[in-house]
């Protein structure tokens, strides 16, 4: 792009000033969102009909990407570029640990999946919130 930035590369430069306390007023209310993943997964959910999680929620201290508390259901969506490498590795699966202490059941879904088997994701989910097929 000439004399400019990316549109994706914009979007995470405001999303991480966000998070980091500043402001950004021109922006309005927006989705809170961390990356462009969890905004597809907005959208598969909102696509399909299912009911919009709480998102960036922090749930026993844990933060989550999404949390349906009705339902004790935490949702996150994983993406090679941040959750490869033992560390993340071993903090995903000790956050999931630490939430099924707490009745929380965890689902677990990448990009890969969103984009090629997002009936099989919506599936998984309905299932996973109590909804009928």
């Amino acid at each position: 792009m000439r004399g400019g930035v990316e549109p994706y590369l914009f979007r995470r430069a405001l999303r991480q000033a966000e998070l980091a306390g500043y402001r950004v007023p021109h922006l309005g209310r927006v989705k809170r969102t961390r990356s462009d993943l969890e905004l597809r997964f907005l959208a598969l959910c909102k696509r399909h009909g299912l009911p919009r999680p709480l998102v960036n929620q922090r749930v026993h201290g844990r933060l989550v990407d999404f949390y349906w508390p009705e339902q004790r259901l935490a949702v996150e969506t994983d993406s090679w570029d941040y959750h490869r490498g033992s560390v993340a590795f071993e903090d995903d699966h000790g956050r999931d640990l630490e939430l099924r202490a707490h009745g929380i059941a965890t689902r677990r879904y990448t990009g890969e999946q969103l984009e090629a088997a997002p009936q099989a994701v919506v599936a998984d989910l309905r299932q996973a919130l109590g909804l009928a097929s």
